[in-house]
């Protein structure tokens, strides 16, 4: 008999009967919310504010302690966890990539299984080979439960770690089409840059690294990329999540869109323009930027139901995102408000199905 860990058989039964999670009615739905194991690839982030890094890389190993905790303090009825960047994205050799992420996988699976009430996952993926990633994607949705996947951007690869790879080229078609088949949204999470580009961009002003700039002007050019290289119009259900209120892009429509025009005769191939992608196919989260002007203008942009809460945690504290968004009482209806910290959620993640 074939065996398998106590996070697939619990995952198998699971799709006999219907999800089973914390559904009180009124708590958020969290899932830009990042974990890892020793020996993945990370960063060097900063901590939060009044914050230590010792305490950031503990909070990242952490899932049923101090996090669970907060999340009952804070009304957290559900949250998906997902590899902190860059993980997979920063290991260039293949087969090593291909095989960490089946371990990241399997010990995500493993240590939420006595918990998936409360915990849910998205998965890791080698982008190496768009065939392996698109198997390991049915493999964790199937097998382990999960919700989807994170990219943390681009997969570096090459034996200087200097080659770069992105999804919207065709040879990635065959990863798409399983996402769209399993009816899953991929998060598009950003990366701290490879040291050729980040020491040629932003040695001038080494602090604007990471979540400042560096982060929104890489991954945003990756977004726009799927837009502009046409794989919303050969894959037209398919359901991408940007973070921290779309990485500026929907700020920033009327220069897109009109610019873009321009290359038309130039061949591009992307058959609308980028806001409607934003209104279709594109759904951002209000992970790490609680900036209320900005989500009443980005309602008005591509509407509060492609606008879901998420927090961006340990890298921003629960608290915050709690306060801020307990907080918008006084500019959203409790009905466009429930659905920003829970109902959209219910519907992408397919919770109730």
């Amino acid at each position: 008999m074939k065996s398998c860990s106590l996070a697939t058989f619990l995952a198998n039964i699971a799709f006999c009967v219907a999800r089973v999670w914390n559904d009180t009615g009124v708590g958020t739905i969290v899932f830009e919310e990042a974990w890892t194991i020793p020996g993945v690839p990370g960063g060097t982030p900063a901590a939060p504010l009044g914050g230590t890094v010792s305490e950031l890389q503990a909070n990242l190993l952490d899932i049923h302690n101090q996090r669970l905790r907060q999340m009952d303090e804070n009304g957290i009825d559900f949250m998906i966890l997902s590899c902190a960047s860059p993980c997979i994205q920063g290991i260039s050799d293949p087969q090593i990539a291909a095989e960490m992420a089946v371990n990241v996988n399997n010990q995500l699976a493993d240590q939420i299984s006595n918990n998936t009430f409360r915990f849910g996952g998205f998965a890791a993926l080698s982008m190496h080979n768009a065939t392996e990633a698109a198997l390991e994607l049915n493999r964790t949705v199937k097998e382990l439960g999960f919700f989807g996947a994170l990219v943390n951007d681009y997969q570096q690869s090459g034996p200087n770690n200097d080659t770069l790879l992105y999804y919207d080229q065709p040879e990635f078609d065959v990863f798409w089409q399983m996402v769209t088949d399993l009816d899953v949204p991929v998060y598009f999470h950003p990366r701290t840059n490879i040291p050729q580009i980040g020491d040629l961009v932003f040695d001038h002003a080494t602090w604007l690294r990471g979540a400042a700039q560096e982060f929104a002007a890489t991954l945003s050019s990756h977004v726009l990329g799927l837009c502009v290289n046409g794989v919303f119009d050969r894959f037209p259900k398919l359901k991408i999540i940007v973070g921290h209120l779309g990485e500026r892009i929907p700020s920033d429509f009327v220069r897109i869109d009109n610019q873009l025009l321009r290359q038309i005769p130039n061949g591009l191939p992307m058959q609308r323009n980028v806001s409607t992608y934003f209104h279709t196919n594109i759904f951002e989260t209000t992970s790490g930027n609680f900036a209320t002007d900005l989500l009443l203008f980005h309602k008005q942009q591509i509407g509060l139901d492609q606008i879901l809460y998420s927090i961006d945690y340990p890298f921003v504290e629960i608290e915050d995102g709690t306060t801020w968004v307990n907080g918008l009482t006084d500019v959203l209806t409790p009905e466009e408000l429930l659905a920003l910290k829970r109902g959209r959620a219910i519907d992408l993640l397919k919770l109730n199905d």
